[in-house]
């Protein structure tokens, strides 16, 4: 209970804090779970996230999509046909996550399939010039080969700031394609899985409908360093953060200004960027 519950009140699930504590806890995970549910801890079921019941997806209707001139050869199917035949390519799945419906500023988020590292951008709005911003200083930052060896091919949906496609391929001199954009179908969310799964995290700690005009940069780098520090059970009970340092170029971490959070001192609650 003396390690359970602080951790869990932190926001830190019951996959972290038993990768973190396998040792002292001397129980399973599923034994936890079952404690917990029999009320033997100060923490109860409703302070679990995954206890809580998701509402079902709304199914992709039959209406086909008008392919946009910028999709054309870049749609899904041209994705699976891309990484067929290159097994081992690098895969970034790209997304915005909205704030309130007031606000400006939104996330613009990358996450790299392979080790579930996500980072976290912030821009003033949501528009094709911001997004093309970050692309640039990421070049910038990484150098254009090694930028085209980490964003090897991008999946995104067909939002209006992703339908500069070019521009997102071509390096800042205008003569070298630096990576593939390729899109998913519509209503096809799931297709970005692990993007999907990545931006929970970000819920966790600023609520849906919530504003984020009054976050920087600084913060959202905080907000990125907690999640990418949760151990996770898709990775063995180790975290983005940790496959990282071993799986991608640690040049990208450090232009990032990403850190390992502690285990214990990881929170995943709003109160992390009050």
């Amino acid at each position: 209970n003396d390690i359970l519950s602080p951790l869990i009140q932190k926001g830190q699930s019951i996959s972290h804090i038993c990768a973190t504590h396998a040792e002292d806890l001397g129980c399973s995970k599923r034994t936890t779970y079952t404690y917990i549910d029999a009320g033997v801890f100060d923490v109860k079921n409703i302070d679990l996230r995954r206890k809580v019941k998701y509402k079902k997806r709304k199914r992709a209707t039959n209406t086909s999509a008008k392919n946009r001139l910028y999709r054309i050869g870049h749609n899904y199917e041209d994705f699976q046909k891309c990484i067929e035949k290159k097994p081992d390519t690098n895969i970034v799945e790209m997304d915005c996550v909205e704030g309130d419906a007031d606000g400006h500023k939104v996330f613009l988020t990358f996450t790299f399939r392979r080790t579930h590292l996500m980072l976290i951008f912030l821009m003033e709005h949501q528009t094709q010039e911001e997004v093309l911003k970050i692309f640039s200083f990421l070049e910038k930052q990484l150098g254009v080969d090694r930028f085209s060896k980490l964003f090897e091919v991008i999946l995104t949906d067909g939002g209006s700031e992703f339908a500069d496609r070019v521009g997102m391929e071509t390096s800042n001199d205008g003569k070298v394609q630096r990576t593939t954009v390729f899109y998913c179908d519509p209503y096809s969310f799931w297709q970005k899985g692990c993007c999907e799964k990545n931006h929970e995290y970000i819920r966790y700690v600023r609520k849906k409908g919530s504003t984020l005009d009054d976050l920087d940069q600084e913060k959202t780098t905080l907000l990125a360093n907690h999640i990418n520090s949760t151990k996770r059970d898709s990775l063995n009970g180790h975290s983005p953060f940790e496959l990282s340092q071993l799986l991608l170029d640690n040049q990208l971490l450090s232009t990032m200004g990403y850190k390992l959070i502690a285990p214990d001192d990881v929170m995943l609650t709003p109160e992390l960027l009050k």
